[in-house]
């Protein structure tokens, strides 16, 4: 019996895309990410290819109530610079959190995808929405466990 081993083409990996829903209310900030950055890679399907973008879209709703744990929302920090003389900034993530909600859920996941082209082409399949209503009803999204 001869086994052959399965890759993915683009043009297969796109016609089997779904939508999922995540409600990040009351979940922890890095668990959620985890499980975001493995269905947007597709690392959760059977036909998973490691160069091929085979994973799914997904809308995260309540980003402005997901939970950062212990003393997170004060002791953790945004870094940027302007690249101007002087230009460091900080922003404790209790700023953040009120300033950009769907921040904090964003860079998490991003840290978590491959730094490449295919990294930057599976961050634009998340959605992610500071309250519980978004714009996607007519993709037909499944809830999404965690």
């Amino acid at each position: 019996m001869e086994h052959r081993t399965y890759s993915a083409k683009p043009a297969d990996a796109v016609e089997s895309r779904v939508w999922w829903v995540i409600d990040a209310e009351g979940k922890p900030l890095g668990r959620l990410a985890t499980k975001i950055a493995t269905v947007l890679r597709g690392k959760h399907k059977p036909t998973f290819t490691p160069h091929v973008d085979t994973g799914d879209f997904v809308i995260v709703v309540n980003a402005a109530k997901v939970k950062l744990t212990g003393n997170k929302l004060d002791k953790k920090f945004f870094y940027h610079h302007s690249g101007a003389p002087g230009g460091f900034r900080q922003e404790p993530y209790r700023h953040l959190m009120v300033r950009k909600p769907e921040f904090p859920i964003e860079k998490a996941v991003k840290g978590m995808l491959p730094k490449n082209v295919l990294g930057r082409q599976m961050i634009t399949k998340l959605k992610v929405y500071a309250t519980a209503d978004h714009p996607h009803v007519a993709q037909k999204p499944q809830p999404l466990a965690l």
